[in-house]
């Protein structure tokens, strides 16, 4: 089976960012989240990175980005419908790599 060229860009988006799939999980389980809190939830991943990938995905239409008007600055990020499903999807694979774990 053939990916269409849109499966297989996102596919390879995935697969070849370091820390995307624990950046989206995050947002979905804990819900929407400042900066900080990410970093401070993600330890491992620096705030170099992880402002690079919030950016990734909010290109992509995985993340919103909210910026209030407000001194200081305050901006949130949070999981779009889009990558809330993806997201969701997650658990597919997950019980497929369950289930081919016990038959190996």
């Amino acid at each position: 089976m053939e990916l269409d060229s849109g499966e297989g860009d996102i596919i390879e988006f995935l697969a070849s960012k370091k820390w995307i799939l624990l950046v989206l999980t995050e947002l979905h389980f804990h819900g929407t989240q400042r900066f900080n809190e990410l970093l401070e939830n993600m330890r491992m991943v620096s705030p170099k990175i992880l402002s690079k990938r919030l950016k990734e995905l909010e290109e992509r239409g995985l993340v919103s980005r909210q910026k209030f008007n407000e001194i200081p600055p305050r901006v949130e990020y949070s999981l779009t419908e889009k990558g809330g499903e993806l997201v969701k999807s997650f658990k597919d694979i997950g019980k497929w790599a369950i289930k081919w774990e016990r038959n190996r």
